[in-house]
């Protein structure tokens, strides 16, 4: 299970190695970019955790568009009294 803090960790490694390969004019140790995107991966955040981030924090994120490719986006509600996500479309 992926924590918040491993969550964050792959969110800010991301953003620096992309940054790194950015800058580069050539990546010269083979298989480093498989190796280093692998270990980013592991706890990046899914679509389900950007649904859900964004329900919580509408100004730190935008929901993602659904996987029916359509743009669509999924809405989400918090049920404090029952501690459930609900999904509005």
């Amino acid at each position: 299970m992926t924590t918040p803090a491993e969550r964050t960790k792959a969110v800010l490694g991301t953003r620096d190695f992309l940054e790194i390969l950015s800058r580069a004019d050539e990546v010269t140790i083979h298989g480093l970019v498989q190796s280093v995107a692998a270990s980013l991966l592991r706890h990046y955040p899914l679509k389900v955790d950007l649904d859900l981030s964004a329900a919580a924090l509408p100004t730190v994120w935008a929901p993602p568009s659904t996987p029916g490719g359509k743009g669509e986006h999924v809405a989400l509600e918090f049920n404090l009294a029952h501690q459930t996500w609900i999904v509005k479309k």
